[in-house]
């Protein structure tokens, strides 16, 4: 009898162990999760602010170059706002061929882009 106790006693001991062990796992994977999802979080959000201030970069120098070539083009027609229609009348072409090829290059792009960016 006694030696059941004994045993019983074992494995009530090696249970615990067990059970603490699963705790401790439980426990360090739910915190490896909550890390990864931090870091997700962190690389998305600085890809973000990098991607809007590459984007406003981008815009300033189209501005500033546009409105230097528009004043270049009023001066070679001799007329300044015929040279910023020209200058208007490219980009509205530019918009037009991308709403044509929206469907089947841009938007593609785009998603491979951002695809790749959430799976980094």
């Amino acid at each position: 009898m006694e030696e059941v106790k004994t045993e019983t006693k074992s494995i009530n001991e090696e249970a615990k162990g067990i059970i603490q062990d699963i705790s401790d796992f439980l426990e360090t994977y739910s915190k490896l999760i909550v890390v990864r999802a931090a870091q997700k979080t962190v690389t998305a959000t600085s890809s973000i602010v990098a991607s809007v201030i590459i984007t406003l970069l981008i815009l300033f120098t189209i501005i500033f170059l546009s409105t230097g070539v528009a004043w270049w083009l009023g001066g070679v027609v001799n007329n300044r706002a015929g040279g910023f229609f020209i200058v208007g009348g490219f980009y509205f072409l530019c918009l037009i061929i991308l709403g044509v090829l929206r469907k089947k290059t841009l938007i593609p792009f785009l998603r491979n882009i951002i695809t790749r960016k959430i799976y980094e």
